[in-house]
This record gives structure tokens, C-alpha cells and sequence, in this order.
């Protein structure tokens, strides 16, 4: 049997620096690790520099790392980052990382591009790690992400340390990468849809007359205290809009969810109506606002509008 390898103790290498990415690279930073970030625009290197990080605009500079964390928004920015496009000239993590090497994608993605870039990987002698997270940019500043974690159990270890310094818990969930991703597409079709209802009864609230705040202390002081109710429900109440997971991003996952479900023959009627309000909410020009948003769609729906969308905590 072959010698386990060491952690991942070396240098890190970071694609993917938004609001989550930027916070979960700072924090790693914060730990002692060295990081060095791609980004495509060369005006942001003075922003991630004082976090800390070692940016770079060349991705070939992270092709020595030992990981690549990449933090994106959708299968087709990570597929860009793990095959390349020979027509612009940037290289590919696949075809440039060295035999051993991890790609750790903590990005929120199909389980179907999860599968080919873990069998892309693996045909180049490298590993591939998913490890999709539960939690807002404000979740990922303060280390209290949940990971769900899925791969080759020798690179999970390797690993390991890496996540204990971006999240309070990885749950790791077997081999097969995509089955990380279908856990998170799932459990953000529970919040979303938590969302949409919160929501809507508050909208009914108001048409009473009523502040909705007392019903929102009440309900999650009793049958709903998990933390999707909690956070957001207040949230709602207080037609609080900021943006964290905008409703694009929302959307993709909504759509990547009713993928899966009609690929197994198993209907999301839910979710349906969640992509409808999500698509409504775009067309009204509530793009760059929180999911958190639903709530302003259920109460123009009701006829209220007496509050304009505000970013506003």
C-alpha cells in the first residue's frame, strides 16, 4: 500500500475572488498560509494585496501549488478555468498542474460538470475535491461556513486542514464529487423555498396591517427555529435586501436543481414556482439583490408597494 501523502501545507493557489472567494482567501491568509490569487483585472491587486494575498493576472503563476481552490459562479466559469481557451491564451488547470495536485472547487455547480472535471483531472494524475458550501459572505468572514466534501479520501485528508480554516464543519459524504454538489443544490432549494413562504405570509401580514415582526419571533421561537428561518425571516421583516446571494446566481441554481429532479424523474413543483418569482424579480430590475428579495416579489404580488427595494441593511 502506498505511504499516505502530508497534508497540503504549501502554497495555495485561488481563482474565483468575489465576496466569498475574497473573504474565504483572507481568511486562510489570516491563518498563515501563503495564497496566490488569478484574477483578470489588474485594478484589484492593490484590494487583494491588503488581504494579504499574492495577486497575480497570469494563472500559469498558480501551477506549482500544491491546491487550487477555485471559488466561481457557474459550470462554465470553472470549466474555462480546468480545460483553458487556447484562443485567448489562458491555460488550463488540467493540462498545467503537476501530477499530484489538487483542484478543491468549493463552487456551486452541476453534477454533471463536477463528474467530467474529476475524471479530467484524474486522466492528468491529479485530484479533484468538491466541496460546495452552505453560508453567506458574512457566514464566510467569520469561518462559520458549512462544507459538504466529496472525492478520493486521501485528497479530502490532504485536504482537510484547509477546510477546518474556512468552516466550523465538513461533512464528507464519499467518493463520487457530483454527489457533494447535488447535496448543495438540494439544500438551497430548501432555503430558497423557506424563503418564498416567509415571503408570502408576511405579504399577508401586511395586507392586515399587521408588523410582521412578532409573527417572525414567534414562529422561529417555536416550530421554525433552524437558521434559514431565523436569519432570513428578520430579514424579510425588516424588507432587508442587501446584496449577498444575488437573484441570478439563485436562479442558476434553481434551474440546475430542476435539472437533476427531471433527470431522476422526481418533479420540484416548489421550485417551479420559486424559478417563476426569481424570473419576475430579474424583470423588475431586482437583479443585484439578496434572495432575500422574494419577500419585495410576494408583497408587489399582494399589491404593496409602498417600500422601493433598498440595498440597505
Amino acid at each position: 500500500m502506498a505511504a499516505a501523502r502530508p497534508p497540503a501545507l504549501g502554497e495555495i493557489g485561488f481563482v474565483g475572488l468575489g465576496r466569498m472567494g475574497a473573504a474565504m482567501a483572507a481568511n486562510l491568509a489570516a491563518k498563515g498560509r501563503q495564497l496566490i490569487a488569478y484574477v483578470r483585472r489588474p485594478d484589484r491587486v492593490g484590494e487583494l494585496e491588503a488581504l494579504g494575498l499574492r495577486p497575480t493576472t497570469d494563472i500559469g503563476d498558480l501551477l506549482h501549488c500544491d491546491v487550487v481552490i477555485s471559488m466561481l459562479p457557474d459550470d462554465d466559469a470553472v470549466r474555462e478555468v480546468v480545460f483553458g481557451r487556447t484562443e485567448v491564451g489562458l491555460d488550463g488547470l488540467a493540462a498545467g498542474l503537476m501530477p499530484g495536485a489538487i483542484h478543491l472547487s468549493m463552487s456551486t455547480i452541476s453534477t454533471a460538470a463536477a463528474s467530467l472535471l474529476a475524471r479530467e483531472h484524474a486522466r492528468n494524475g491529479q485530484g479533484y475535491v468538491a466541496a460546495p458550501v452552505f453560508g453567506n459572505p458574512d457566514a464566510a468572514k467569520a469561518r462559520q461556513l458549512f462544507i459538504v466534501a466529496a472525492g478520493v479520501a486521501a485528497d479530502v485528508e490532504r485536504c482537510q486542514p484547509i477546510l477546518d480554516s474556512l468552516g466550523q464543519r465538513t461533512f464528507v459524504i464519499g467518493d463520487e464529487p457530483g454527489n457533494a454538489n447535488l447535496i448543495k443544490l438540494l439544500g438551497n432549494m430548501m432555503s430558497a423555498t423557506a424563503l418564498e413562504m416567509l415571503g408570502e405570509v408576511v405579504a399577508v401580514l401586511r395586507k392586515h396591517g399587521l408588523d410582521p415582526q412578532p409573527f417572525i419571533d414567534i414562529m422561529t421561537s417555536t416550530m421554525f427555529g433552524g437558521r434559514a428561518h431565523k436569519i432570513y425571516g428578520d430579514k424579510i421583516a425588516r424588507q432587508s435586501y442587501a446584496p449577498g446571494f444575488v437573484l441570478p446566481l439563485v436562479l442558476k441554481d434553481v434551474r440546475l436543481a430542476l435539472a437533476e429532479a427531471e433527470n431522476a424523474g422526481a418533479p420540484m413543483p416548489s421550485v417551479g414556482v420559486l424559478r417563476d418569482r426569481l424570473i419576475t424579480g430579474i424583470a423588475r430590475g431586482y437583479g443585484d439583490l439578496d434572495w432575500t428579495a422574494l419577500g419585495r416579489i410576494a408583497e408587489e404580488e399582494a399589491g404593496l408597494y409602498a417600500v422601493p427595494p433598498v440595498a440597505a441593511d
